[in-house]
Parts: structure tokens; sequence; C-alpha cells
């Protein structure tokens, strides 16, 4: 089968465009036609083995729309233990390759997800897309070749997203720097990346953005060794610093890497791309293209070369919206299956969760990522494409992800605040933006009589998430330590809520009839009206998605 890497080599520029980016030409009539044959195809294929049955509950349906109508929605949670032993013979087809991401710390540790042949195959050409429409001039005009020296930011490719760093080295034929990356620790081969890249120069990298960042960080406040006896015996490394240095001491400022480097191309991807992208622009002189993807499904969407909205892609999964009436509904009541709507349905300036089904003989059915994404506008009138276009705006479950680094649960959050030792009558807590920051802001009522200042809660809180830190982390994620030094940021911020808040909350609940299991907040990513209805200090409560008739008919 013919590869990007082949049409690359052989100048067939026109041919590599059809077959990695050939999506952005299409209508949305075929954008679907191309979604539901692909279901079709998995939907036999899930039919044929033991964990398809066990996540369909039985059904066996024949149509796109049964599917929709029988198979209920699911969660990683459905999987277990299956995914997490890795095992085979349950599965659609065999897996090519099993990746990872971090999973629920203290429950399972990690989510392993098998991803098929077929699966990789089409997952290099679209990670082939996003290298050339990265690479893209403002015109469109893609300048990729083959060798671009690539800095080593990624994960293993194990991880998901070193899974998309290996795929678009495999796809576009790039050299990763170090060449033993995969047995350095992330510091030495970033300190042996940059070595490398005086020598040879530096195209292109990519990754969280809040990692592009700490690394141009690192490197602005010297924290990046730069060896002198590898300058005086490397020329070319020696004349490429000085020129850098020059470059800084007229712009009055530290040396940054874009005084050393112009890059043709910087991916980005995660939770808070947006929040980062200017100050990945300026320490390294160019923007990243934004990509949403998980482990669980590869990529979602991109953004191409206006650097604006991002297009869904068709041929890796399926993909259904949960429109936030049904989102709430669902809130109020667990048991209950919220329907879904396709993405011609979608309608522009709405806020959805997004579901997927893995085609290619993958596993993940009707599956509930737990992102929250908004429809900015039903087609990219400006580049003439056709097909709806999405931004990340949130999560919708009880993970808290801030900065792709500190991805907490209730549990782990809960932990924290009870070895504190501080008497704490409830909490609620939620992801926030503070100087254009992102932060775990925790509101807590403080119980028994206990005196305390917020700012000092807020200190025995860090303190216990850096303990938690190391009694759980794992590999190349931590809960929330790293974000102080890799990002200078104070992640933890305690807002304390008057006395009396949650009884009076549950008061006014219970005085509305809602059902006894749903008097009191939920812990996670409550929304402005609770906390202005708990008293929490300067809450702008937001306009309510849903009215009160419709609140009455979810209850």
């Amino acid at each position: 089968m013919t590869r990007p890497i082949d049409l690359l080599r052989e100048g067939k520029k026109e041919e590599l465009w059809k077959m990695c980016c050939g999506f952005l030409d299409l209508s949305l009539e075929q954008f679907m036609a191309i979604q539901k044959r692909l279901l079709q195809e998995q939907i036999e294929l899930l039919k044929r083995c033991e964990l398809g049955r066990q996540v369909m509950s039985g059904a066996m349906p024949e149509t796109v729309e049964e599917f929709r109508q029988q198979v209920p929605l699911t969660t990683y949670a459905d999987y277990l233990p299956e995914l997490v032993e890795k095992r085979e013979d349950v599965l659609p087809v065999r897996p090519a390759i099993w990746v990872r991401t971090v999973g629920r710390i203290g429950e399972y540790n990690f989510k392993w997800v098998p991803l098929s042949a077929r699966f990789v195959y089409e997952f290099e050409r679209v990670v082939g897309g996003v290298g050339l429409l990265a690479s893209c001039n403002s015109q469109g005009d893609f300048l990729v070749k083959e060798h671009l020296k690539t800095l080593a930011t990624m994960a293993s490719r194990d991880y998901g997203s070193g899974v998309v760093g290996y795929l678009m080295q495999q796809a576009l034929g790039f050299d990763i720097m170090p060449c033993n990356a995969e047995e350095m620790t992330f510091h030495e081969k970033i300190e042996a990346g940059f070595e490398e890249a005086l020598s040879q120069g530096l195209d292109a990298f990519g990754g969280l953005p809040s990692i592009l960042v700490y690394i141009g960080e690192m490197f602005k406040q010297g924290a990046i060794n730069v060896d002198t006896r590898f300058l005086l015996s490397h020329p070319m490394a020696s004349a490429r610093f000085i020129r850098g240095l020059i470059k800084s001491k007229l712009a009055r400022r530290p040396l940054l890497p874009k005084d050393l480097w112009s890059i043709q191309v910087v991916v980005g991807g995660g939770a808070d791309s947006a929040i980062f992208r200017e100050r990945v622009e300026e320490l390294w002189g160019k923007q990243p293209l934004e990509i949403y993807g998980a482990t669980e499904g590869g990529i979602y969407a991109t953004q191409t070369w206006d650097y604006e909205g991002m297009t869904f892609i068709p041929n890796l999964n399926f993909f259904e919206f949960i429109p936030e009436k049904e989102q709430f509904k669902w809130q109020l009541d667990h048991s209950y299956q919220p329907k879904t709507i396709l993405l011609d349905e979608v309608n522009e300036g709405e806020r959805y969760e997004i579901v997927t089904t893995n085609f290619h003989g993958g596993i993940m059915t009707r599956y509930r990522i737990g992102d929250i994404i908004k429809i900015t506008s039903l087609r990219n009138e400006k580049l003439d494409t056709d097909i709806p276009q999405m931004v990340f705006d949130g999560r919708a479950d009880d993970l808290v992800d801030i900065a792709g680094l500190g991805r907490l649960t209730e549990r782990m959050i809960g932990e924290a605040i009870e070895k504190t030792g501080i008497p704490c009558v409830d909490w609620v807590a939620r992801k926030e933006m503070i100087d254009n920051k992102p932060l775990l802001h925790l509101y807590l009522e403080l119980g028994d009589g206990y005196i305390a200042s917020a700012e000092s809660v807020a200190a025995a809180t860090r303190e216990q998430f850096r303990r938690l830190d190391r009694k759980y982390r794992c590999n190349f994620y931590s809960l929330i330590g790293d974000m102080e030094t890799m990002l200078d940021l104070e992640p933890v911020q305690v807002s304390l809520l008057p006395q009396g808040a949650f009884s009076s909350y549950i008061s006014q609940r219970q005085a509305q009839s809602v059902a006894p299991d749903h008097v009191k907040p939920t812990h996670v990513n409550p929304t402005d009206k609770v906390l202005s209805e708990l008293g929490a200090p300067r809450v702008v409560v937001e306009a309510v998605a849903v009215t009160e008739a419709e609140r009455a008919t979810a209850r």
C-alpha cells in the first residue's frame, strides 16, 4: 500500500496532499457518507467479537440508526478488565500496537487502548496531513521535505502523543534528535537534542504546548547547558550560537530558541493549547498548529493554515454529539441515556459532549471521552471548507485537566484536602484561568469553628498534592507538581465559602423538590450558578443553558 513517504520521495505533491488532506475538499454530505460507510463495517466487526458484543449489551444492529438506538454509551470502565489486561482474544481484530494514557490514579494508573494495523495505516495518513498543514504558508502551499530535523519533545511511542510523533516521523521522514531519545530521561534528551540542533539545525517539533513553553523557558533561563567544549569542537554550532547571542543582545532580551533556528513545523495539542499558543510563538517564532484528539481515537480534528477553528477528520472515528440540554439531564440522573446528534445536525455557537466510535477494528464504541467542544461555525468560509469547525471547550466529567500535566479526579482532590487535617464541611473544585494561567480553584467551607486564611489552606493543599505526586507519579505524567517547576505556575488556589454555605444550598434544592441524591452540588466542575448559590466570591453568573421548564422536565 502506498504511504505518504513514498509520494514525498517521488515528488508527487498533489497526490500527497490529496492522500493526507483531501478531507478538506469534502462536502458535508460526502463527509457523512464516509462516516456511515465505515461505521457499517465496524458494526459487523463488533458483532463478531466477545468484547464488542459485551459493550453493545448484546444488541445486533443492522443499520447506523439501529446502532445509535440500541447500543449504550460507554466509558473506559465498560472495557475493564479486558483492556488493562491487554487481552487480544476478545477484540474485533488483533492489534498492531497498544497505546496508553494516564488513567484514574489509584484505580487504574493507565488506560490501555489497542490500535489495529488498518487503523495505524489510516492514522499515519492523518498525521502526515497534520505535518503538511503545519508547514503551509499563508496561501496553503506546504513546504515539507524529507529529513527535517525534529526535536524529541513527545512522550515515548507507547503513549498516545508519542504515537503521533512516531507516525509523523514515518509519514514524512523527519529526523528525530537525539536519535537515541527513547533511552534518555526527558531532560537528557532535551539537552542532547539541543546540542545536535546547534550543529545540524532544527526544523520542527511538537507536543503539549505547555511542554513546548517549558522547554523554551528552560533555554531562556539558561537551565539547558551548552557545553563550551562542544561549541569549540563544532564550528557550525559555535557560529549558530554566536549569531543567536548577537540577535538577542540587539533585541535587549535573553537568548531565545527563535534566535537560533527558523522553525518550519510546530504541532501542539491538549486542553490548554489556546492558552499557551502565544507563549510558544514568542519563544520559538512560530505559532503551533492545534490538533484535537485522544489516545482512545487518535486525531479527531485539526486546524489548517488559517490557524482558526479545527476541522473534523472523517476516517478514524464516527462522531456523535450530546447537546447541552441532554448532558444536563444526565448530570441530574446518571441512569438517563442522553440522546445524540450527528455532525450534519450541529448548530453554530452551541456546545456538545463528544462521543466517538473507532473505525478499522478498534474497540471504543459510542465512547464518552469526557470532553465538551464548541462549534464555532458550520463551515470555514475563508478557506471554503464545508465541514463544521470546532474548538475544545472543557471537560464534562469529574476530571480536571490543567495544562496537560495535572490530571486530577474527584478522589485525588478529596484525598489531598483530607490529608491536610483541616476540618472541612465540604468543597467543590474546578479549573479556572487567573491572569491567563490555568489552575485548580478549590472552594471550601471550613468546619468545627476552624479559623484559617485561604492562603494557608492553599499552601497546605499544595503540599499534599506534592506528596501525592510522589505516591502516584506514573512515568510521563504527574498530578500537579511539575506545573510549579515547569510552567512557573502556582496551580492551586483556595477561596473560603461562608459558614452554612452547603446547608443553605441543600435547603434551596430540597425546596425545589429536587431528587434526594441530587441536592448536593457535584464536587468537580461546578457551574458559575452553583458557585454563586454557595456564596463564592467574585463569581460571574453565566446564562443558564436550559430553561426552568426544561429543568422540571429533566427532573
